[in-house]
């Protein structure tokens, strides 16, 4: 009799890294994906991952966060495969996000999921033999912009320390906000769209300090490093009148940016709808289309995280293409 011992494809990956939550994270491990993502603004377009398979799974809409992965993996020389619009697969037909977890790590090496239930990027990397990466789940977290943010902080102020980091509109529903309260100082709401108390009992209990305020006036403005606006995010809202009484309760408009400190930002992880006036894209302060184009290197980075490419790979890397 000869035995064949055949080794699964998926050996390789007993000791995964999945990208879920920023939290968890340390901090030095946040810097040295910091670095990494400069690593990758000085020269984006290599074939470090010529040979993998990215698989992309988006069962909500999205822009420039599949865009931006999309790129990422087709940058560093990978293929993609997958969906940006849940219809077009088996999903219409019942077939349940295990199954569809459990296929699609058949033919990739990494998957990246948005999903529009909270919790479902956790369920996944429990059952997936294959890294998973969020692209963000419900109203919960979404890690990958938050590490652009922190990238971007970074690169405007030279620190992550000691700044006042200013989250103004949705932060009942906004998952960016829910992601970055790591690095935040204080909240600017309306009643109706307050942070959950989760999250203040986060701040709590690590030392983070915060204050809450409902105005919004170039005298609030004046004290900020980073000024971070959402969007009140309509398809979160089961009441639409309560939707219809906040969408407009803060908008930014460029008169209000007078006292502004001069090293100050103003920061969204888009899309705007009114929450920024189009008058303030002229401001030197004005740095969120800049941040988008942050979320190049920052996913880069995750994709070198997840499948164990270390930055000496990257600074040492010969497959640079100028």
């Amino acid at each position: 009799m000869i035995n064949l011992a055949v080794e699964s494809k998926k050996s390789y990956n007993i000791m995964k890294h999945d990208f879920v939550t920023i939290a968890d994270l340390s901090k030095d491990k946040i810097m040295y994906m910091i670095r990494l993502a400069q690593e990758f603004e000085k020269h984006p377009n290599r074939e470090l991952l010529k040979g993998k398979i990215v698989a992309t799974l988006f069962f909500e809409p999205s822009t420039r966060t599949r865009l931006s992965f999309e790129t990422a993996a087709n940058r560093l020389g990978a293929k993609v495969i997958g969906f940006s619009d849940a219809k077009a697969s088996s999903v219409t037909k019942g077939e349940t996000l295990k199954d569809t977890i459990l296929m699609v790590s058949n033919y990739a090496d990494v998957i990246v999921m948005r999903h529009y239930i909270e919790g479902a990027a956790q369920y996944a990397s429990e059952i997936s033999p294959v890294p998973i990466v969020n692209a963000g789940d419900g109203a919960h977290m979404h890690p990958s912009q938050c590490l652009l943010d922190l990238y971007s902080i970074y690169k405007t102020q030279g620190t992550l320390e000691n700044l006042n980091i200013y989250l103004v509109g949705d932060l009942k529903y906004g998952r960016t906000v829910h992601s970055l309260i790591t690095a935040m100082r204080h909240f600017i709401a309306p009643e109706e769209l307050a942070m959950p108390n989760e999250y203040k009992l986060y701040c709590k209990q690590h030392g983070i300090k915060f204050e809450e305020h409902t105005e919004f006036n170039d005298e609030i403005i004046a004290n900020a490093d980073i000024l971070y606006m959402t969007r009140v995010q309509k398809e979160r809202f089961s009441d639409l009148m309560e939707y219809e009484r906040v969408k407009n309760v803060y908008i930014l408009k460029n008169s209000m940016l007078k006292n502004a400190k001069e090293n100050m930002k103003i920061l969204h992880p888009l899309p705007r709808v009114n929450e920024i006036a189009y008058d303030v894209d002229a401001n030197p302060h004005a740095y969120y289309i800049q941040q988008a184009g942050n979320g190049l290197y920052a996913r880069e980075a995750i994709f070198s995280h997840v499948l164990d490419i270390s930055i000496d790979d990257v600074i040492n890397d010969n497959t640079i293409i100028k």
